[in-house]
């Protein structure tokens, strides 16, 4: 409530500039001929609400195209794991020239041209050449389910990847909320210190009349003098504070620093509140917070790689088709084809201990990733926690800032009151209005703060995933 009272005191000592501004705009803006009043003019300046900056920080921000980047490759990464189940399929040439007796033999036999001569010549052969054009066939049968368990690994990932962009979707419109309010936050305590200044200015002006007609003392106007420069220094410094937080904001979506934009406030900003109690939000974040999904699904993942690990114990299965050709020169001779089928079956006796190795390194790494699913459901309830305990100390200064800005207010009246009356000091009238300003400020301070410390709240249980 205190805060639309000095928005509408600022609104009040804003509306003859306003005024003039405008009456201004509409005397540059008349039409010179009808050419002009027909081209109308397009600024280029993009403009954003707080639901507006959320969308285009969720379709614009680094992050959110990473995250959807690392979806994609997970899905691929499953189109990898489904491979194992189907044919491989591989095509080749081979050559060979040899004079070795064994290999020689093979090559006529293979290139069907074995005669009853071609014994006498076995042990001096001479030199023979064979090209073998040649498709294998091969199909895994069998391999201890390490196919099957590294598929289902992988279809995990692809979740995994999910809950990862829900993670930064949430933290993502967190972060623009509590940029968009910081913003918010800086332009009122601008305000504040504008109004600081034009008050202290004017009493400045009042206190070197009276001090050249010889009614105050020198160090009234020094006093003054001194408070209306902390008073533009806390005006450069709301300034460089929008600033700031206007840049954060940009980053936040994704827009360049030669880009412009405009914040547009809203008229009706909602009013922070705390709705339900800490254990009820603990439950709903322990429930919907993609992380702590991403951590059980983790678990899950180094689950299927230890039993993918422990299937190398287990003997592996393959069936194979071999077709090919062998002659003596390049070419393809139907009559000389060579077909070749079959099933091998294998099993490691031993492996130097590698497959006992890899199942010891998979089962650690399922017990990081419990003890990891652990942590993190403990840093939720931590962050969980600090927001619900920031929310609350937020609320609890509103009230007490929105007190104090009455009685700030009425002391500095009464004082002025004293001033024009002359019965007290200036140093009285600058603690007055110091006070006045540091209850405005305080007010503006929490109930943004209120505000962002809602949202860290809101990212905090996973309302935004």
């Amino acid at each position: 409530m205190m805060l639309k009272t000095i928005k509408n005191k600022l609104a009040l000592s804003l509306l003859p500039i306003l005024m003039l501004s405008s009456v201004t705009a509409t005397a540059e803006q008349s039409p010179q001929n009808p050419a002009d009043k027909a081209t109308p003019q397009k600024s280029s300046t993009q403009s954003f609400t707080l639901d507006q900056a959320i969308e285009h920080a969720l379709i614009n921000n680094p992050d959110m195209q990473i995250a959807a980047e690392r979806i994609g490759q997970a899905e691929a990464q499953l189109g990898v794991a489904l491979s194992a189940f189907y044919p491989q399929v591989t095509a080749k040439v081979g050559y060979d020239h040899s004079n070795n007796p064994a290999q020689v033999f093979s090559m006529i036999v293979s290139q069907r041209e074995f005669t009853s001569d071609s014994i006498n010549n076995i042990n001096n052969p001479g030199y023979r050449q064979n090209f073998r054009p040649e498709i294998i066939g091969k199909l895994s049968l069998f391999r201890g389910g390490q196919d099957y368990q590294n598929s289902k690994a992988a279809e995990l990932g692809i979740d995994a990847a999910e809950f990862e962009r829900s993670t930064v979707r949430n933290a993502l419109i967190e972060a623009v909320t509590a940029s968009y309010y910081a913003y918010l936050a800086a332009q009122e305590a601008h305000k504040v210190a504008q109004d600081s200044i034009s008050a202290i200015a004017s009493e400045l002006k009042q206190t070197k009349l009276r001090y050249e007609a010889g009614t105050v003392l020198k160090s009234d106007v020094l006093s003054l003098e001194v408070k209306l420069a902390e008073a533009q220094e806390a005006q450069i410094r709301a300034a460089n504070g929008i600033e700031l937080s206007k840049t954060g904001l940009a980053t936040l979506l994704g827009l360049s620093a030669d880009q412009a934009f405009t914040v547009a406030s809203s008229s009706m900003l909602p009013e922070a509140k705390l709705s339900a109690s800490f254990n009820d939000l603990l439950e709903l974040a322990m429930t919907q917070r993609p992380e702590v999904k991403a951590a059980a699904n983790q678990v899950e993942i180094s689950q299927r790689r230890v039993k993918s690990a422990q299937g190398a114990y287990l003997p592996k299965a393959d069936a194979y088709v071999s077709y090919g050709q062998n002659s003596e020169s390049p070419g393809f001779y139907s009559s000389k084809d060579n077909v070749t089928a079959g099933v091998s079956v294998e099993m490691d006796l031993f492996s130097g201990l590698e497959t006992k190795n890899r199942v010891s390194a998979a089962e650690r790494k399922a017990a990081e990733a419990r003890e990891t699913e652990r942590k993190t459901k403990l840093a939720i309830e931590q962050e969980v926690k600090t927001a619900f305990l920031k929310l609350q100390e937020a609320l609890a200064r509103m009230r007490v800032a929105e007190a104090s800005v009455a009685a700030a207010e009425e002391a500095l009246r009464l004082v002025n009151e004293q001033r024009r009356a002359e019965t007290v000091v200036v140093t009285r009238y600058i603690e007055a209005e110091v006070a006045k300003n540091r209850a405005h400020s305080n007010t503006i301070a929490a109930y943004y703060d209120a505000l962002s410390a809602e949202a860290a709240l809101k990212k905090a249980v996973g309302d935004w995933k």
